[in-house]
């Protein structure tokens, strides 16, 4: 949407600026051969800056940038002997592509003698400094406009790129992350149980103390592996306070324990109910574990700023500190990290309590690592920048177009400059400032302050060219006032400029040329601070879209986990346990529970290596759904027919993933797609992939060369299939790939 609206904003302004430069050129004379060379020139030189400087794909490096700046040059200069003061208009768009296009401070050298040479064109013994003063000024804002208007879609459109590439490398490091916490966590413990069971097998019967001594460690490398599964995945995810009740309901209720649950409380933030969820599994485990409790009530509470829940049974431990075990000292650093408190403690009545209390809505979390995202400061430095020069230019504009009525030392003059100042302050300093969005009382004090340095001088000295610059009150009226009232404000500014020129009795180029101007203007600050805004909006949801993106690889992490060790580190802790106690009365039914120990435990640790390998390898299926939301996002119209997969082998699967990787990629890069056609096929002997879209390259080199299709046609290549990518007799470009099965 920002790189549409610019697109707008930029035709209107440039067609405002060429319809003047025609009604200039009318009013020096209407003659058919003039008529006609002037559209033609005009036309050229819209064409040139619309199609070859504005666009955010151009090369602007390239030899052909450089002859259409030549060009530009020779239609903009070329012309002045016939027009003469009516083009006087034109050099601002070669003044911004010359920035737009040469490097270096060659650019700012060619952009100043660009206006100079302008003023140039005007010199005749005894002209106005005003005039020579308005002209050079006039073009140097003009250029600016040109070059900001040309450069921020360009800018928010490598922004996007910047941040699509940003959310993957987060995705990928949260990935890499997970195997390695995997790797660290689990894969020592469970090659070391495995190892210990192993031998505890061989010594039962013969070595029947070590054979315990094994087994009490295999216990406790077990339960320590589970605690690490649970504290990984507990900092993965986030818990339900509700599942979580009825977990707590069901477990203590098999366990024979009488269970009674209340829990009225406010609707509470994630952390929030995370953490209380924590609290109730920890609390109930505990229960299970360490007392003997018949009976138990658990309460939650909190209708205002507040929640608590109470855990409350008859089962009071020999032995009870707040600080005491891991277990507790967990969910006081949880709780105290939100800003709330626990405590357990056991009472002469012979029953026991844990409670806690946290805020129901926290303040938000500060990481002390999270990485700073830098980027987007050069392009909002650049646009505020942009913006305070464009108006400071203006108001310098109206300023020295007050000379060509009043004279410089009177009082109309005085009030001009004034009025053109407190302007641009209030502009600068209120209505393009973001924090007017969330104080109307302040925008709309600003919009009257604005009226009335506008229109006063007008009205006082009766002359229309006082007022400063009233395009910056349509503007601000966009800016400010609610969607439909903004823009009919802003007509109504626009309008009521030509109707005061009028009622001046101002002739109707002059009135004309006010409308113009004065929408243009107005055009233009809405443009640029609006597109100013746009690129930290998107900088601050390209962030929350790599959080987002985190987030979902976390859930799934945190799934995973759960469902495939969960399970087998709790079957190794009961069955040690198990164990561990038949060694002396039965040792051949212990021989025969650690064997059963001794599978699941390898189970487990070809579970944590697929975990582990998952999340290096890429997923055919979720690159079919990022393929499907890149190109939606992108206003591609994509179609997808893709066949069932699941029994393709792994190393297929991965490369067919990467294909269709890297060929969206080189679709959203390198072409100007507005369809796209993406077809798996898969066969008993053959699996192919088709990306076929409309936006073919501007050579048949560009679409061949560079490293991607060469990486990709060795990935294929190696499994002994083709890859082949060009342009089609049908004017689409199609990336194929054919896999043997």
């Amino acid at each position: 949407m920002s790189r549409r609206l610019a697109y707008i904003v930029i035709t209107v302004v440039f067609a405002n600026y060429l319809g003047n430069a025609l009604i200039f050129v009318l009013q020096a004379g209407a003659t058919p051969a003039r008529i006609v060379g002037a559209l033609a020139c005009l036309l050229s030189i819209g064409f040139l800056q619309l199609r070859v400087f504005s666009r955010p794909s151009a090369n602007l490096r390239s030899g052909k940038a450089y002859l259409a700046l030549g060009a530009m040059a020779l239609l903009v200069f070329a012309p002045v002997p016939f027009f003469g003061y009516a083009w006087g208009g034109m050099p601002g768009f070669l003044a911004g592509s010359a920035l737009l296009v040469l490097p270096g401070r060659v650019r700012w050298f060619v952009f100043v003698g660009v206006a100079v040479a302008n003023a140039a064109t005007k010199f005749t013994p005894g002209i106005s400094l005003g005039v020579l003063a308005y002209s050079t000024a006039a073009t140097l804002v003009a250029g600016l406009v040109v070059y900001g208007l040309s450069r921020l879609p360009s800018q928010v459109y490598q922004l996007e790129t910047a941040r699509s590439e940003l959310a993957d490398l987060a995705v990928s490091q949260e990935r890499l992350r997970f195997a390695r916490d995997v790797h660290d966590l689990l894969g020592f413990s469970l090659s070391a149980i495995t190892l210990k069971v192993e031998l505890a097998r061989k010594l039962i019967g013969d070595h029947t103390d070590r054979a315990v001594r094994e087994l009490t460690e295999i216990l406790g490398i077990a339960r320590d592996a589970l605690t690490d599964v649970r504290a990984v995945a507990s900092s993965y995810r986030e818990l339900s306070l509700t599942d979580e009740i009825n977990s707590a309901r069901s477990v203590l209720t098999a366990a024979g324990v009488e269970a009674t649950i209340e829990a009225d409380h406010a609707e509470l933030s994630p952390r929030s109910r995370t953490v209380l969820a924590t609290v109730l599994r920890e609390g109930v485990t505990n229960l299970l574990r360490h007392s003997n409790a018949t009976r138990c009530s658990i309460t939650v509470n909190g209708k205002g700023r507040t929640v608590s829940i109470d855990i409350v049974n008859d089962g009071s431990p020999a032995e009870v500190s707040a600080d005491h075990g891991s277990g507790l000292t967990n969910l006081a650093t949880r709780t105290s990290a939100i800003g709330g408190s626990l405590l357990a403690k056991a009472s002469p009545d012979g029953t026991y309590q844990l409670r806690a209390e946290v805020p129901a809505d926290p303040a938000p979390e500060q990481p002390a690592s999270r990485p700073r995202l830098i980027g987007p400061s050069i392009p909002t430095r650049f646009a505020q920048v942009l913006l305070t020069a464009v108006v400071i230019g203006y108001g310098v504009m109206a300023t020295a177009l007050a000379t060509y009525s009043v004279p410089i030392g009177s009082a109309a003059f005085a009030s001009s400059a004034v009025s053109s100042a407190l302007i641009a302050l209030l502009v600068l300093g209120v209505v393009s400032h973001p924090r007017v969005r969330t104080n109307p009382a302040l925008g709309y004090a600003a919009l009257a302050g604005l009226a009335v340095c506008v229109y006063v001088p007008q009205f006082v000295f009766h002359n229309p060219n006082l007022g400063g610059v009233p395009g910056f009150l349509a503007g601000s009226a966009a800016l400010i006032l609610p969607r439909w009232f903004g823009w009919a404000g802003f007509v109504a500014v626009v309008a009521g400029q030509g109707i005061i020129q009028a009622a001046f009795g101002f002739p109707t180029n002059d009135i004309a040329y006010g409308v113009m101007a004065t929408m243009n203007h107005g055009l233009v600050l809405y443009a640029l601070t609006r597109l100013r805004s746009m690129v930290i909006e998107l900088h601050e949801a390209r962030e929350e879209l790599a959080t987002a993106a985190v987030t979902q690889e976390r859930l799934r992490f945190a799934r995973d986990l759960h469902d495939l060790l969960g399970y087998s580190l709790s079957a190794i802790t009961l069955k040690s346990e198990l164990t561990h106690r038949l060694v002396t009365t039965d040792p051949e039914r212990a021989r025969q529970e650690l064997t059963e120990v001794l599978d699941i435990s390898r189970q487990a640790l070809a579970d944590v290596r697929s975990v582990a390998s998952s999340y290096r390898e890429l997923s055919l299926n979720e690159e079919t759904q990022s393929a499907q939301a890149l190109l939606s996002a992108a206003d591609i119209d994509v179609t997808m027919r893709i066949d069932e997969c699941t029994e393709l082998p792994t190393d297929v699967r991965v490369t067919l993933a990467t294909v269709l990787r890297e060929g969206v990629t080189n679709l959203l890069r390198h072409s100007k797609a507005e369809r796209c056609e993406i077809v798996l096929c898969s066969s008993p002997q053959l699996v192919t992939m088709d990306i076929i879209n409309d936006g073919v390259p501007s050579s048949d080199r560009d679409s061949r060369s560079g490293s991607g299709i060469g990486n990709l046609t060795t990935r294929v290549c190696a499994l002994g299939g083709s890859l082949d990518a060009g342009p089609t007799s049908e004017r689409t470009f199609r990336l194929h790939a054919e896999i043997p099965l």
